[in-house]
């Protein structure tokens, strides 16, 4: 079986892929190799899926930028929702608010009040123009009216790299790569983008206590191409589900600060389709374009 993703090596897409194919494995008894196709924000990796056999033999990672992408994208040579078949979801987790230390800035509603009393003034870094971490920051800018300038990076490291050197000022990071540089200091958490606390970090509220309503976090799952036999998924399905039920890949995940995401294919096909809706709204609004 292989695994395809959307990502370069090292990221929490890469981590995830790498340990859900071990225990797919050792469930299965058939080898999965992981492969990485990473360009085009996942559409090369989407597309290799979807024009494969549905033989159940070739899974495909999901990520929030499938929904995204569904709107990013004025022209794609698949119908993401369409051609994949939802198997199975596996984790959630949030993003964090983090702003350098050097802003008078410490709380969510001092964040409001800072941009609105300095329009266009503070630079809001991200991964790249329609990655989740750009989206978080415009659904903010949507729900406060506020005016942040979006500065969009080739990847979430250089942008964590130039916040901490103070080149910008603002980021909705991923809690795994953020989260030892606000314990060292480096970096001030302001809020979690979830709707409740994370344990990674549980000392930061969550965005929503002080703005009803917002939520965004990443997530992964898995899908086939559309034909694949239920009989295949099902059997997929109930691999993943006992692998999240199982205690040792429970702590694992905990230790990435994600929460599970257990249910059949048609509870994660809602889900994907309620994120490509959300996340369509907020494409619109921001204006945003493939980079």
């Amino acid at each position: 079986m292989r695994l395809i993703i959307g990502y370069p090596p090292g990221g929490s897409a890469d981590i995830t892929a790498r340990l859900m194919g071990q225990w797919l494995s050792e469930r299965l008894g058939q080898s999965v190799i992981v492969e990485s196709r990473p360009g085009a924000a996942t559409n090369i990796a989407t597309e290799a899926v979807v024009r494969a056999p549905a033989d159940g033999y070739t899974l495909l990672l999901v990520a929030p930028a499938n929904a995204i992408n569904a709107t990013l994208y004025d022209k794609l040579n698949f119908n993401f929702l369409h051609d994949i078949a939802p198997v199975a979801g596996i984790i959630r987790f949030p993003n964090v608010v983090v702003v350098n230390p050097s802003l008078p800035i410490k709380t969510i509603p001092e964040l409001i009040a800072y941009a609105k009393a300095n329009p266009g003034k503070l630079n809001m870094a991200s991964s790249g123009n329609g990655s989740t971490i750009h989206m978080s920051g415009e659904l903010f800018k949507m729900l406060t009216g506020i005016n942040m300038v979006h500065v969009p990076y080739r990847g979430g490291a250089p942008a964590l790299t130039d916040l901490i050197a103070g080149q910008v000022h603002v980021m909705f990071d991923n809690i795994p790569t953020s989260a030892e540089h606000i314990k060292a200091g480096k970096l001030r958490g302001l809020a979690v983008t979830s709707m409740a606390r994370s344990e990674v970090l549980p000392d930061l509220p969550t965005v929503a206590d002080f703005l009803p309503g917002y939520e965004a976090s990443a997530w992964y799952g898995l899908g086939v191409p559309k034909s694949t036999p239920d009989e295949i998924i099902d059997k997929v399905n109930k691999a993943v589900n006992a692998i999240l039920a199982d205690p040792k890949s429970q702590a694992r995940f905990a230790e990435l600060g994600a929460s599970l995401l257990p249910g059949s294919p048609a509870d994660f096909g809602k889900l994907l389709a309620d994120e490509t809706e959300k996340w369509g709204k907020v494409v619109k609004f921001s204006g945003a374009k493939p980079d």
